[in-house]
């Protein structure tokens, strides 16, 4: 048996192993009144699934560990017992031997690493599920060509591509398996789901895609001093192999560091927050893995400083049905209007159609009548306890419904999230909710710019076909009075002869199912006019099923 045979059966095994073991708890033994032991377990299996699969992704590496990172953000679909032990899980692997990474960095580019570079650096900056990079020095005529020096080389890992392959076939089939499972899919479309895990698997082990990524996030911010990117170098760059200029610097979150570099932490974070959320609102294309391995803080030598953005590879953008949806939603909390959050929330394509919402509805009731009228600063004051404990309760109305994110405002989510926590990590008394006010305010102003402008253009319409009125009744009355008024009622004699054929049909078949159901109770104790009754029925059944083949009226 090949490693790859192996390795996807291992996984099938571990999935079906606990497929099984969860509906023995949450289905067979409710059905045989023990659902009080289901639930007197559940938390401690749950734990247990989330840490055995946690090290089965350290064990196995490729996609398993991006799917524990993937599952852990999947607050919709998986219980907090699962989440909160796979968000510990860190996309961190013993290195490849540089051995195997110059054989495929030499492959690809087609000539010697010697002779693509001046040096490279054999100790890796960074050994991931997927790749791992090298820093390097570009030969000389290149580096004259293009004015770079210094660069990253990034280099998938060897077979990865195999590996990735394997892995999404093993999620396809447990993908399968959970759909079939109504516990499961009344709640969450699970193909989807390994879909949506696997476009953005696929795009981030295509390292063409994520230098165009870059390129088109620099040219968001060209002309903007708050933010740089790092050049491509396209002469050494392919599929599996992306080199890119060094903009590495200080950390986002060490800040001690930029305290000495003479940097205020504060104005780190609200200038970070500010970006993000220019991406998210303003261009509606962002990177959406923005933790703090991937920003960096570049001084420059006037004093001044930029945002420095690596690790293109999962970029996520704001369609305009899901951007109609947030203004909608924005719309409705700021207007305390439950029904309109609701409305919205089914807008953004988050509740699946099966959803009840009136729980939902009365949750939003209770949380406005609460906390609708506050502003943000007042917020702040409220005692924790009461945001506990209304978090609890909307959680469990939240997990009680159909509900899944799709994958464009999962990275929404997950980019915000980030944002957060490094912002907090970097100054622990920074609010995201000040920081998105004002963005909160534009999407505001944008709408009722928007209906300002859908009202005039009705009105102007309106008014437009009010002023041709009186020539379109003047003509109108001269049709008339000279007799050139006409009308064709062909199409109404059609509808009208259907109309008369089906009724009788509907007549014959009502014939039929009496003279059936009459025959069928008579035939035991008198068969003779029984059969006399269901022989009748024939011709009626006949007429009510072929009238329309046969009897169609000309069109």
């Amino acid at each position: 048996m090949t490693a790859h045979r192996r390795r996807y059966r291992r996984i099938l095994r571990f999935a079906a192993r606990y497929l099984a073991q969860t509906w023995w708890y949450e289905i067979a033994l409710p059905k045989f009144g023990l659902a009080r032991l289901a639930e007197r377990t559940r938390t401690r299996r749950m734990q247990r699934i989330a840490e055995r699969f946690h090290a089965l992704a350290i064990e196995l590496g490729g996609l398993m560990i991006k799917v524990g990172q993937f599952l852990s953000s999947r607050l919709d679909v998986l219980p907090p017992e699962i989440t909160a032990e796979l968000e510990g899980l860190q996309d961190e692997v013993p290195p490849v031997a540089f051995a195997e990474i110059r054989e495929l960095a030499e492959r690809e580019l087609g000539i010697p690493l010697a002779r693509a570079f001046a040096s490279v650096d054999e100790r890796p900056v960074a050994a991931a599920s997927l790749g791992q990079a090298h820093r390097a020095v570009l030969a000389h005529s290149l580096a004259e060509e293009t004015g770079i020096t210094a660069v990253v080389l990034k280099v998938q890992r060897p077979g990865i591509d195999a590996i990735v392959d394997v892995d999404l076939a093993a999620l396809r089939r447990v993908g399968g398996w959970l759909s079939r499972v109504r516990l499961v899919s009344d709640r969450v479309d699970a193909p989807q789901l390994v879909e949506e895990f696997a476009q953005t698997s696929l795009e981030e082990i295509d390292y063409l895609a994520e230098a165009a990524h870059g390129e088109r996030f620099a040219e968001l911010f060209s002309g903007d001093d708050r933010v740089s990117t790092p050049d491509i170098v396209w002469e050494r760059t392919s599929r599996r192999v992306l080199t890119l200029s060094d903009v590495s610097a200080i950390k986002i979150t060490d800040v001690d560091a930029l305290r000495v570099a003479g940097i205020d932490p504060q104005e780190v974070s609200q200038r970070f927050a500010d970006v993000m959320f220019d991406q998210l609102f303003t261009f509606g294309y962002f990177h959406a893995d923005p933790h703090p391995g991937n920003i960096f803080v570049a001084p420059r030598d006037d004093g001044t400083w930029s945002l420095a953005f690596i690790d293109f590879g999962m970029m996520g953008s704001v369609p305009d049905e899901i951007r109609r949806g947030l203004r909608a939603l924005m719309i409705a909390v700021a207007s305390r209007n439950s029904r309109g959050v609701v409305a919205a929330v089914e807008e953004v394509g988050v509740l699946l159609p099966s959803a009840d919402t009136r729980e939902l509805e009365r949750a939003m009731t209770a949380l406005f009548s609460r906390f609708g009228g506050m502003g943000f600063a007042e917020l702040r004051e409220v005692d924790p306890r009461e945001f506990r404990d209304f978090g609890l309760e909307f959680r469990d109305v939240i997990r009680s419904l159909p509900f899944q994110l799709p994958e464009n405002f999962l990275l929404i989510v997950r980019a915000m999230s980030l944002t957060s926590g490094v912002c907090t990590s970097i100054d622990p008394a920074f609010n995201l909710w000040d920081a998105v006010e004002p963005y909160a305010s534009q999407l505001l102003r944008e709408e009722r710019g928007n209906l300002a402008r859908e009202v005039t253009d009705n009105a102007v319409t309106a008014l437009g076909t009010l002023a041709a009125m009186p020539r379109r009744v003047d003509a109108f009355l001269t049709d008339v009075d000279e007799g050139r008024l006409t009308f064709d009622t062909s199409g109404v004699e059609r509808r009208i002869a259907r109309l008369e054929q089906v009724g009788r049909r509907v007549v014959s078949a009502v014939l039929f199912l009496a003279l059936l159901v009459g025959g069928i109770l008579l035939m035991p104790d008198h068969p003779l006019p029984g059969g006399a009754l269901l022989v009748a029925a024939v011709p009626f059944l006949a007429h009510a099923l072929l009238a329309g083949a046969l009897g169609r009226p000309p069109r």
